[in-house]
């Protein structure tokens, strides 16, 4: 069996990811309903948000004793919004967590490659959600 005929059997909703310059899969998300540009990252632990788009996103933030590091960047504070709603092309989910924390390091560091910021990262936790099923050849993006 093909991975597509699994995919359309298993009702896998498929989503085009760009490759960025700097080698990272880029898609279009909408929190909340509003539409922004997130990087899909495995290894990232949390989905997150930057920290300037709290309003644009229409978060409510909560304080939290929680320290985020990653891309060269450590100790930062971090703020939790629960209750997002979230859609990936077709995708949809409700009652998500993420993190929201300055993504200032992530975007200079694109820029300094030549590759256009983002507003946040989609992480593990939804690509767990959503079953996710990466196709690297395709550039395909597949969620349950």
């Amino acid at each position: 069996m093909s991975l597509q005929h699994y995919l359309s059997e298993k009702a896998y909703v498929k989503i085009k990811m760009k490759l960025t310059k700097t080698n990272h899969f880029k898609v279009t998300a909408k929190v909340n309903g509003t539409k922004g540009k997130f990087i899909i990252d495995t290894g990232a632990s949390n989905t997150c948000i930057d920290i300037n788009l709290i309003d644009k996103f229409k978060l409510n933030p909560l304080n939290t004793d929680t320290k985020a590091s990653g891309a060269g960047a450590v100790n930062m504070d971090t703020q939790i919004a629960k209750k997002v709603q979230l859609k990936i092309g077709s995708w949809k989910s409700k009652k998500n967590k993420v993190v929201i924390f300055n993504l200032s390091h992530v975007n200079q560091a694109l820029i300094n490659h030549s590759s256009n910021p983002v507003d946040g990262i989609i992480g593990a936790d939804i690509l767990k959600k959503g079953k996710a099923i990466i196709d690297y050849t395709k550039n395909n993006l597949y969620l349950k």
